[in-house]
């Protein structure tokens, strides 16, 4: 069963129209060495509340956060006033689950698109953010970034796509399948020039918080 919490206020925001933000943090870094990735040290704070901020920054409201290895200390350590936080209990069954519990967490909420962030990607920012959220309200119902034409994260799903992205999104594959069944509709937005898609997967990989 899924755990939700969550501040009335931040239910309240949701109504105004505003691009909700997941977070996917629920990792328990495997090839790290059994270390949430949610946990990991950033400028001398876990990672999750990089992720957060750059989700606000860039226009995102509420911020739906989805945990899982380690969620009680993660409630502990990491400030996360005015999330909305639920509980993957099967985390480790891998993204698609997460993404499953998020866009449930979601759904009782006024947004009307939901745009999808990973925690282990410190070097994707609120610029990123801000271009996905301007392409949906230009009109745009599916939209991803892309690097050097390579399609990667964030994605941002309007409101009627999400039955069918949680119904596609089967263990670590996410929304993959889905946004290759919808291609033609995918609204891709470069991002190379602001960011790089980077993830923390391997202790050769931590170098990218620093």
């Amino acid at each position: 069963m899924t755990r939700t919490e969550g501040d009335a206020a931040s239910h309240d925001a949701a109504g105004a129209g505003a691009v909700a933000g997941l977070l996917l943090a629920a990792g328990g870094g495997r090839r790290l060495g059994g270390r949430p990735k949610a946990l990991l040290p950033y400028r001398g704070r876990p990672l999750v509340e990089r992720a957060v901020a750059a989700l606000r920054a860039g226009g995102c409201g509420p911020v739906q956060v989805v945990l899982g290895a380690a969620a009680d200390e993660v409630r502990q350590r990491a400030e996360l006033s005015g999330c909305l936080l639920a509980e993957n209990p099967d985390w480790a069954s891998g993204m698609g689950s997460s993404l499953r519990t998020g866009l449930a967490a979601l759904a009782g909420t006024g947004a009307p698109a939901a745009l999808v962030m990973l925690v282990d990607q410190p070097r994707i920012g609120p610029e990123v953010v801000a271009r996905l959220v301007a392409a949906h309200r230009a009109g745009a119902a599916l939209v991803a970034a892309t690097y050097g034409g390579e399609r990667g994260h964030p994605v941002l799903f309007a409101r009627e796509h999400w039955a069918g992205v949680a119904a596609a999104a089967t263990g670590d594959r996410g929304a993959r399948d889905f946004l290759r069944a919808h291609g033609a509709e995918l609204t891709l937005v470069e991002c190379a020039d602001i960011a790089a898609p980077d993830d923390i997967d391997t202790p050769g990989d931590l170098a990218l918080l620093e």
